[in-house]
């Protein structure tokens, strides 16, 4: 065998590049090439491993070399400039590295800053992506240290010895101290790496952004225009086994009692006195092994930090909901469901007060008014013939059951409806539009983008989900008082809740203090206390006001549309779709062209408040 190094097959990098298409190219196995489309840019590491923050940062982008020495590096850069400039008219090479200790973290009583030392060419277009890298990254939190950035004059930086070996070619070099490893030992803070990653591969990116302004044609409407455009195989990888685990459980399925109509008619009985017993659905999943294939699942080779944290954030929710099954019917559910959910906060309680204060109970709707689940189901189906003509793939199972307490709701796909279900008629149109035209348009919308966590919904999204759907019924012409007043009174019984009070207490609440009509009273008591306590039903005002203050400083509703994402997730779907990795909504909501619909709309976006929704 022998001991000379195999050559990089030069020639078949040209005839990759100039097939202008994907190119994973192999160093003779001493490194890769990854371009996703071309790029007027090269984010470049060299060196044969120990620097997996500089590593993970280069991997990131959609145009990166991996090289173990400064003459592989030399030659297959040579190339992509050549082929990249004549297609853009510049080239930017950008060298990122680790400095070899981290010299400012001394003893100290104060935590010290962390050295990066950066230089450029004198091309005017080196210089501007230099002053956009230091400009963005002066500004990051890094979480705990800031950065002290050492600029040195390309001639005179001890670290740009590939700029050097590449003469001609514009360069920006980047080297940063590696504050992520724990002093004297070989661990690693793990948090600290993956901000330190994604704050480079940023400041990064909008030097090649403003690089690209100053020496090319393109003028990208944000830096993160230029990144990755395809998954790699590992994020489809663990996208399918993260949706095997959510899909081996319906999480409020699970906590939502099987005996709603024999409680109410003990509770009854009792005089309203003693609480009913609550019977629930034996688990279908072992908690212990789905939590063990959750966390199996490798996140670490995703090469794209924006999908990184997507789905780490999606790790931790199902890991508290797996937790909260676990612990159905014990204290600890309520803590548990305090975490998922959130506290009642001071601003939540006061809308719900006033929203109380301003409005009037009054009876439930007499027989006249009132349709049964068969005319709620023939309803449904008529909505789903609508949406299906406008795409054939949108198609849903209705499931009638006598298992659930009176009303609709959505799983995995499905529409649920009680039998025991019966409504105004005049609420029908705008609760299908909450349940179908909300929560299965987005399941539906969400399933077309070629990963399934758009699908069953980003950490978090319940809020915002939920907010959209209570505005659908209020774009569909169908809000009451009645309605919101209920969702009013379910933000106080969760407060309470939480605070300690019991069934018999959230009960009394409702009726002797608000008003609420007993069965209405019973079934949100119901809701707010199965499991052991469940702060979901709080979240259906917050998201409501989040969504009316979205509209109130000018934000669409558009994004909302591609699937079940939080509002926190807005810039991050916006770069998604800028990057081309999100498809465009194939249904839009029936609501939005409803009569009045628009002028609804348009009082919105002018400033409304809840009480301001009530139809008259």
């Amino acid at each position: 065998m022998s001991g000379t190094a195999a050559k990089i097959d030069l020639d078949a990098l040209k005839t990759c590049l100039e097939a202008d298409g994907p190119i994973r190219f192999d160093l003779a196995g001493r490194g890769r090439l990854y371009i996703d489309r071309p790029m007027h840019f090269l984010v470049v590491h060299i060196g044969r491993g120990g620097q997996a923050a500089a590593r993970a940062a280069v991997m990131a982008n959609a145009s990166y070399l991996l090289a173990q020495n400064r003459k592989d590096a030399a030659q297959v850069i040579g190339l992509v400039s050549k082929a990249m400039e004549a297609r853009f008219g510049a080239f930017l090479l950008i060298d990122v590295a680790e400095l070899a200790e981290d010299k400012l973290a001394a003893d100290a009583p104060y935590l010290a800053p962390f050295a990066v030392s950066v230089s450029a060419g004198a091309e005017k277009g080196a210089q501007a992506a230099l002053s956009a890298f230091v400009s963005a990254f002066e500004k990051v939190d890094a979480r705990y240290r800031a950065p002290r950035i050492e600029r040195f004059e390309l001639t005179e930086d001890p670290h740009a010895g590939l700029a050097r070996s590449t003469p001609g070619i514009p360069a920006l070099t980047i080297r940063f101290a590696p504050i992520y490893k724990v002093p004297q030992s070989k661990a690693v803070y793990p948090e600290l790496r993956e901000r330190l990653v994604e704050n480079v591969f940023d400041a990064a990116l909008r030097g090649a952004a403003e690089f690209g302004r100053a020496e090319t044609g393109l003028s990208p409407a944000t830096h993160r225009a230029l990144g990755r455009r395809v998954f790699v195989d590992a994020v489809s990888r663990a996208d399918r086994a993260v949706d095997d685990i959510a899909s081996q459980f319906d999480f409020l399925l699970a906590v939502t009692p099987i005996n709603a109509d024999a409680a109410w008619a003990d509770f009854a009985k009792s005089q309203f006195e003693r609480p009913p017993t609550l019977l629930y659905r034996p688990l279908a999943i072992d908690v212990a092994q789905a939590k063990k294939a959750l966390f199996s699942i490798n996140l670490d080779h995703f090469e794209d930090p924006v999908l990184t944290s997507l789905y780490r954030e999606k790790q931790a929710e199902l890991d508290l909901q797996l937790s909260m099954l676990s612990q159905r019917n014990t204290r600890s559910f309520k803590e548990l469901s305090r975490a998922l959910y959130r506290s009642v906060e001071p601003r939540l309680e006061d809308a719900a007060k006033t929203i109380l204060a301003a409005t009037k109970p009054k009876p439930d709707a007499g027989e006249a008014d009132a349709v049964d689940y068969r005319f709620v189901e023939r309803r449904a189906r008529a909505m789903i013939e609508r949406y299906s003509k406008q795409s054939d793939g949108f198609g849903v199972e209705i499931d009638v059951r006598d298992d659930l307490p009176a009303g609709l709701m959505v799983s995995n796909g499905r529409l649920l409806i009680a039998r025991s279900t019966t409504m105004p008629r005049g609420r029908v149109e705008a609760l299908l539009s909450h349940e179908v035209g909300v929560h299965m348009l987005t399941y539906y919308n969400g399933s077309g983008h070629g990963l399934r966590l758009f699908r069953s919904g980003l950490a978090g999204y319940e809020g915002a989900q939920e907010g959209l759907a209570v505005l659908a019924e209020y774009l569909a012409g169908g809000m009451t008082a009645t309605r919101l007043r209920l969702l009013a009174g379910r933000v106080l019984a969760v407060a309470g809740m939480l605070d300690g009070a019991g069934f018999v207490d959230t009960f009394r609440l409702l009726t002797k203090e608000h008003g609420f009509a007993e069965a209405s009273a019973f079934n949100a008591t119901l809701r707010v206390h199965r499991g052991g306590g469940l702060a979901k039903d709080a979240i259906y005002l917050r998201g409501l006001l989040e969504i009316l203050a979205h509209l109130r400083g000018g934000g669409a509703l558009d994004p909302f549309w591609l699937g079940k994402i939080a509002a926190r997730h807005m810039s991050t779907m916006q770069e998604l779709s800028t990057r081309g990795l999100l498809r465009a909504p194939r249904l839009e909501p029936q609501f939005l062209s409803a009569n009045g619909a628009t002028a609804r709309l348009d009082r919105l976006r002018a400033g409304l408040s809840p009480i301001d929704l009530i139809a008259a």
